[in-house]
């Protein structure tokens, strides 16, 4: 292995520590954020240890950012870890309807999806 890959996965490898030294459960009151969510083209996981993923697919191009969500203000939070990071800005923050959970997050309406028993193995997708 030449030095530059070796350098590569060095790097790799304290990105993906410091990811994980990074992520920090999710405040009490963001509780309701918890869950995987999607709306039109957009898949949003937050899980209760801290880690999400984000998914867009939009005009046949795909967005996508994974890390830990943290930074939650009464208008947004960020998902991943310094200039690796993305700010999403909630409009409407989750509520429950008529037994449906919905939230409004960069303009796109968002349900929850209830996983039921597969629990946390399936995973929505996002069709293009």
């Amino acid at each position: 292995m030449n030095r530059q890959a070796a350098l590569r996965q060095a790097f790799a490898l304290l990105l993906l520590l410091a990811l994980a030294a990074c992520t920090q459960p999710l405040p009490v009151d963001r509780r309701d954020f918890i869950g995987h969510w999607q709306g039109d083209g957009v898949l949003l996981v937050i899980q209760a240890d801290g880690q999400a993923r984000y998914a867009r697919v939009k005009d046949g191009r795909r967005t996508t950012i994974n890390g830990p969500a943290h930074s939650f203000s009464t208008d947004g939070f960020r998902i991943g870890i310094g200039p690796i990071s993305a700010r999403f800005k909630v409009q409407s923050p989750p509520t429950e309807t008529d037994g449906t959970w919905r939230m409004t997050v960069d303009g796109q309406v968002l349900s929850r999806v209830d996983l039921g028993e597969l629990g946390q193995k399936a995973q929505p997708t996002i069709d293009l």
